[in-house]
């Protein structure tokens, strides 16, 4: 094992659909100017007063750390998630995506890592080496490999 500390940043995901939102909300704005329509004007606002939010929210200064211990994710105001690996429950892992969940039991103690394709609102930085860093701290027996986190599981006498 090694015992280098390592982290990677939570991203926004989706990064067309915010300059998109810029887009169309300065088309409104533009367009509300040019024929004084000032619900155009507050809706363009609107737009870009949520992309900003989006932008600047605290999520994206969260960071999972790994090292020999433990899996951690941690922001400026402190600690979120500390999971030792000893109390890792299982781990699924989707190598074709790097996609993977990491069980700690309870929802509050579990974390995806999204991969290629995979539904969530963020992006982890270099999702592969946090693959290959968690799977090189899980026990062989506790971690799952499947072709997708969303592929049904099959059932028994199917």
């Amino acid at each position: 094992m090694t015992s280098a500390r390592r982290g990677f940043r939570f991203r926004p995901r989706y990064r067309g659909i915010r300059l998109l939102t810029v887009a169309v909300a300065a088309s409104l704005i533009a367009g509300g100017l040019a024929w004084a329509l000032p619900a155009m004007i507050v809706a363009g606002g609107v737009g870009l007063a949520l992309t900003l939010a989006y932008q600047l929210s605290p999520t994206w200064r969260l960071a999972v750390e790994v090292d020999d211990e433990a899996l951690r994710v941690h922001g400026r105001s402190g600690p979120r998630l500390a999971l030792p690996w000893g109390e890792v429950r299982r781990v699924v892992h989707a190598p074709s995506s790097n996609t993977m969940f990491i069980d700690g039991g309870d929802p509050a103690r579990s974390l995806l890592v999204p991969g290629v394709g995979a539904p969530a609102p963020y992006a982890i930085e270099d999702a592969a080496a946090l693959c290959e860093a968690v799977l090189a701290r899980v026990p062989p027996e506790r971690v799952e490999t499947v072709a997708s986190l969303d592929a049904p599981k099959p059932t028994p006498g199917s």
